[in-house]
């Protein structure tokens, strides 16, 4: 785990000192740092909004199939999967975000807990020989803050390390703050007092929270107003993660340095700003503008493409694998996605097609007889 932070902590340290260089304050560092990423992010939030809008496109569509294979299952998972390649649609678009956004977050939290590597540039030797000194082990990844801390009050037992790191550290520990809160501590409601610092701690993990309920609530209503039925059909799911999310980011931030819950405040700050953007820009005619330009798109790169795949006609192709592999029906009375009702039905059809070809072969009269087994 603590290579994936190291992997991932470097390019966002680089970012993180380049910031820091020009504002000379961690709090104000950190806010221009989620100005910076979100911009980068943009791109895939641009992208995941427009996928969003043009399945709402669909639901009507996906309303019907569901009517009409309300009994086969299979098939409405098929019918499904073809509606979505017809009209150039990824349901799983929405993913990419949430993973990007996790992946981040290891490099946001490697650069907090590591600001001597990250942002004053220090060497590992050094650091390990001020670790040693501090008498933290260098495997934990908080080692670098426990330095710190130890370096304030026992800053002449640095003074023979090279790299100037007393007085780098010295200098970085006074900016370190947020209205003199230091954002390299660990918020907790069980401080030894309720001092100033203490109670700025304590306000972040629950501002973390709120900031991330403020976006949970708004997608909520955007959500119930452009689709109801998913609302109606998903309501208790969906008041889980209304509820759930903040409640888990206010228990997160409490195990974490204050300065990961401050990111997240103005993370979620700007999150709703781009969203709320996003929702206001496609509207319901933008909407249908552009997804009949995307369906023209997916038309002509298939044109070109005949032998490239999608996403969707491979799992279609798995799907069918799966059928055949498993005898092509269940004990549910299903067969190649063809219930055993539609089944019984296609098999009377061919046999009243087989007379009526042998009643004209042989010049007999034949009458169909609907209510015949």
């Amino acid at each position: 785990m603590n290579a994936l932070y190291d992997i991932i902590g470097v390019p966002f340290g680089y970012l993180m000192r380049l910031i820091y260089s020009i504002c000379n304050n961690y709090a104000v560092a950190i806010i221009l740092f989620t100005v910076v990423t979100k911009i980068l992010l943009f791109p895939v939030n641009y992208k995941t909004q427009k996928g969003a809008a043009r399945m709402q496109l669909l639901n009507p569509k996906l309303e019907k199939l569901k009517k009409s294979f309300a009994n086969n299952p299979q098939r409405l998972q098929e019918e499904q999967q073809k509606l979505y390649q017809q009209e150039g649609v990824n349901p799983m678009g929405s993913c990419l975000p949430a993973f990007i956004q996790m992946f981040l977050l290891f490099g946001v939290i490697d650069v907090i807990y590591k600001p001597v590597t990250h942002i004053l540039n220090i060497s590992k030797d050094i650091i390990e020989k001020a670790c040693e000194i501090a008498g933290v082990d260098t495997k934990n990844l908080r080692c670098e803050l426990m330095t710190m801390e130890h370096l304030r009050d026992n800053g002449d037992k640095y003074a023979s390390l090279g790299e100037n790191f007393l007085s780098k550290v010295s200098q970085f520990n006074e900016r370190f703050t947020l209205f003199g809160a230091n954002l390299g501590k660990t918020p907790t409601i069980h401080p030894d007092s309720w001092t100033k610092e203490a109670v700025i701690l304590a306000a972040i993990p629950f501002l973390a929270g709120l900031s991330q309920l403020l976006v949970s609530v708004y997608s909520q209503i955007h959500q119930k107003k452009t689709n109801p039925t998913m609302q109606q059909a998903g309501g208790g799911c969906m008041a889980v993660m209304m509820y759930g999310l903040p409640l888990l980011s206010i228990w997160f931030a409490f195990q974490v340095p204050a300065g990961v819950g401050f990111y997240w405040i103005w993370s979620s700050v700007f999150s709703f700003i781009i969203t709320f953007a996003l929702n206001c820009y496609f509207t319901p005619e933008r909407t249908k503008v552009i997804n009949e330009k995307e369906k023209e798109k997916a038309r002509i790169y298939a044109e070109k493409h005949p032998n490239k795949k999608t996403f969707m006609q491979k799992m279609l192709e798995q799907q069918a694998a799966l059928d055949q592999q498993n005898g092509g029906g269940s004990s549910s009375g299903k067969a190649n996605g063809v219930s055993r009702s539609e089944q019984n039905k296609q098999n009377r059809d061919r046999l009243k097609e087989a007379r009526k070809r042998m009643a004209e072969k042989y010049g007999d009269s034949y009458e169909d007889n609907d209510d015949e087994d």
